[in-house]
């Protein structure tokens, strides 16, 4: 399972099970975002891990300007077109979050929609929220949207099932060695093919050490995208908003 998201990010199967994902969602972490940070206008904003771009859009439609990095060609296409039918400049990039360096500095580095946590170990997944540092101007801001542990370990469904268009997609998650695994199953044509994910479980008090560790400070913690303070046990999300 090592490095899943290599070959499921550059699936057609991956947009398809993933199809529900929405602006609207989106727009709503976005506002959330730059209604507690004080940016000027027309800052730089870094999206690390954009796949489609739909947060990257959603920033550079307000005014900014934005790069965007993710290491799937599949999904850098799609955000490339998405951009260009609204003649949006946005610098997509295709690289590894952990090892990419650009020579401008940020206002904003956000990653957001559990885009963390693939990695192997810790010290690899660390290597993001380091170069997110790196690449922030002195009181830049960084964003990180992830799962709340506790939250899943309590809330975790087994098994679904659903019939789309002509596929039967399967997906069984468990959580096994503090991570949470997914196995997906697709069935067209009496063809299945299988997929899998795996995500490690941090705790906030996990990720405000990462975060502390790498020279930030805390401002907020938010538990959902409507801004209502975290909660261990309620809140869905982890939000932190740090600054440099």
């Amino acid at each position: 399972m090592d490095e899943w998201y290599k070959d499921w990010f550059d699936t057609d199967e991956y947009l398809i099970v993933y199809r529900n994902r929405n602006e609207k969602e989106a727009g709503r972490l976005v506002d959330l975002i730059l209604n507690n940070i004080r940016i000027k206008s027309a800052s730089k904003v870094l999206d690390m891990a954009c796949g489609t771009g739909r947060h990257s859009i959603l920033f550079a439609r307000r005014g900014f300007y934005v790069t965007a990095i993710d290491l799937s060609k599949n999904l850098l296409s799609i955000a490339c077109q998405a951009a260009a039918e609204e003649n949006l400049k946005i610098n997509f990039i295709r690289s590894d979050v952990r090892h990419f360096t650009l020579t401008n500095d940020y206002s904003l580095v956000v990653n957001l929609f559990t885009s963390f946590g693939y990695f192997e170990n810790d010290e690899e997944n660390f290597l993001l929220i380091k170069n997110a540092y790196e690449h922030l101007t002195s009181g830049g801001y960084f964003v990180i949207d992830f799962l709340n542990r506790n939250f899943v370990e309590s809330n975790l469904v087994p098994e679904t099932n659903v019939e789309y268009r002509d596929r039967f997609i399967s997906q069984k998650r468990r959580i096994e060695n503090d991570r949470v695994i997914k196995q997906i199953s697709i069935r067209k044509n009496g063809i299945e093919r299988i997929y899998h994910e795996s995500v490690k479980l941090y705790s906030k008090d996990e990720l405000s050490g990462f975060i502390t560790s790498a020279g930030f400070r805390t401002q907020n913690n938010f538990g959902d995208y409507s801004g209502n303070n975290f909660d261990l046990n309620t809140s869905p999300r982890i939000i932190i908003i740090a600054h440099k």
